[in-house]
C-alpha cells in the first residue's frame, strides 16, 4: 500500500500524542542525544505494519534510521529482532507509542486472521467487515490481506448491501434491490442479507451479485447451497468464532464474514528496547 494512504493517520495520531513537546524527553535529553534500539516481539504471530512503524518514525524526524529485518506478512517468533532503531533520543522516544500503537494492532489482527484462514483449509474465503476502528479503516483492512484475508467492501459507497433494515423500510427484498438498481445501474456490485430460505428464493430471482446468509445454522446454510446450485455467490455471517468457522466452511459457502477481526482483536505484543 501506499503511504499517502495511511500518511494522515500517523500524523494525527503524532500531533494528538506529543501536541506542544514531549515533555519527559525534552527535559532529560540534548537534541544531540543519540540511541540505538531494537524492536523486539514478545509473542509469536503475524507481523503486520511494519512500513506504517518505519514511516512513524520519518515522519517525526527523518534522520531516524529504522532497518526492517522482517517483511509485512511474515510470521515471527517471541523474542524475535524485527527492527533496529538510531537517532536522536527524543524522535525515537517520540515516534515510540505512535509507531508500536499502530503496529501491534495491525500485527494483531493479521495474526487473529491467520487463524481463521487456516481452519478454513482453503474451502472458502475470510471476509472482514465494516466493524473497524474510526479512521483506522485502511489499516484495519490492510492486516487482514497481510492475515490471508479477504476485503469485503470499503464503505458505505463501494458496495450496495441491502440489510434488515433497508427491506423493511423499502417494503420488502424485491423494492429494495429495484430501488438500488434504478438508482446505481448496477455500476457496482449487490449484496442482500437474508435470515431464511424463503428469503433466499425471493434474492434468487433479483439481479444481484452476493447473497449474505445471517445467522443461520450450518444444516440451512447447505440447503441454501443446495438450492442456489452455484449460481450466485453465499456470504456466511454471525455466529463465526474460532470453533465454529471450520464446520461453517464445509457447508459449501463461498465466503465468511468475521467482525470480530477487527472490533474484538487483541493487540500483538512488542517492545521497543534502547540497547
Amino acid at each position: 500500500m501506499k503511504s499517502k494512504n495511511y500518511l494522515a493517520i500517523i500524523k494525527s495520531a503524532l500531533k494528538e500524542d506529543i501536541k506542544s513537546g514531549d515533555l519527559t524527553s525534552l527535559s532529560i535529553f540534548k537534541p544531540t542525544d543519540y540511541c540505538q534500539a531494537q524492536l523486539i516481539s514478545k509473542q509469536d504471530g503475524i507481523i503486520a505494519g511494519l512500513k506504517v512503524f518505519k514511516k512513524t518514525f520519518k515522519i517525526l524526524d527523518k534522520k531516524v534510521k529504522v532497518k526492517l529485518l522482517f517483511k509485512d506478512g511474515q510470521a515471527c517468533k517471541n523474542r524475535d529482532v524485527i527492527a533496529e532503531i538510531s537517532g536522536a533520543v527524543i524522535s525515537v522516544l517520540g515516534a515510540e507509542r505512535v509507531a508500536l500503537n499502530l503496529l501491534q494492532r495491525m500485527s494483531g489482527i493479521a495474526t487473529y486472521t491467520k487463524q481463521f484462514v487456516e481452519l478454513c483449509e482453503g474451502r472458502c474465503q475470510v471476509l472482514d467487515t465494516r466493524k473497524t476502528v474510526p479512521n483506522l479503516r485502511v489499516l484495519d483492512k490492510w492486516a487482514v490481506k497481510l492475515g490471508g484475508g479477504t476485503n469485503h467492501r470499503t464503505g458505505l459507497y463501494d458496495m450496495a448491501l441491502i440489510k434488515e433494515n433497508h427491506i423493511k423500510a423499502a417494503g420488502g427484498i424485491i423494492q429494495a434491490v429495484d430501488k438500488v438498481l434504478k438508482y446505481d445501474k448496477h455500476k457496482h456490485k449487490i449484496e442482500v442479507e437474508v435470515t431464511n430460505l424463503e428469503e433466499l428464493k425471493t434474492a434468487l430471482s433479483c439481479d444481484i451479485d452476493r447473497i449474505m446468509l445471517d445467522n443461520m445454522d450450518n444444516a440451512t446454510m447447505r440447503e441454501a447451497v443446495e438450492i442456489t446450485a452455484g449460481k450466485i455467490d453465499l456470504e456466511a455471517s454471525g455466529n463465526v468464532n474460532l470453533s465454529t468457522i471450520a464446520d461453517i466452511s464445509k457447508t459449501g459457502v463461498d465466503y465468511i464474514s468475521i467482525g470480530a477481526l477487527t472490533h474484538s482483536v487483541k493487540a500483538m505484543d512488542y517492545s521497543l528496547q534502547i540497547k
